[in-house]
């Protein structure tokens, strides 16, 4: 792979804040930057400002942390909720109450499923064996 060197001035607190991350996961700076930049690039554009933000602050997780959001799930009372307009869709058309709710509960769905990916990226950055999907399975 070819890289790309440059120079990046940074706010002193943002600096801070890296650097102390740095520390925390015992990995040099520029490591921590590469995988903030590469787990927030290809969404930059079509995200949410919520889910950017999360996006850019795993990078500072640790290793123990990461593999928590990878196993990440939606509340369960909120799963059975969208499971049931599913199965009332099938039926019968929602009201607009109705498909408002499935559309939010949809988008939390799929933000949840994207950040799980995004973690399950940055552990294999860092050396994991992200392979076995049992291993992801959510701990409730």
């Amino acid at each position: 792979m070819t890289v790309q060197a440059i120079t990046l001035n940074l706010p002193q607190t943002i600096y801070q804040q890296i650097r102390l991350a740095a520390e925390k996961a015992q990995r040099p700076v520029d490591e921590i930057l590469v995988e903030a930049i590469t787990a927030v690039a290809p969404v930059m554009d079509t995200a949410s400002d919520r889910l950017r933000a999360s996006l850019a602050q795993m990078a500072y997780l640790n290793d123990a942390a990461l593999w928590q959001v990878a196993r990440a799930t939606i509340p369960a009372e909120q799963r059975g909720r969208l499971e049931a307009l599913h199965h009332q869709q099938q039926c019968q058309e929602l009201t607009t109450e109705e498909k408002a709710e499935e559309q939010a509960l949809l988008a939390l769905y799929r933000e949840t499923v994207f950040i799980r990916a995004q973690a399950a990226v940055l552990l294999k950055q860092r050396g994991y064996d992200v392979s076995d999907p049992q291993q992801f399975m959510p701990l409730e």
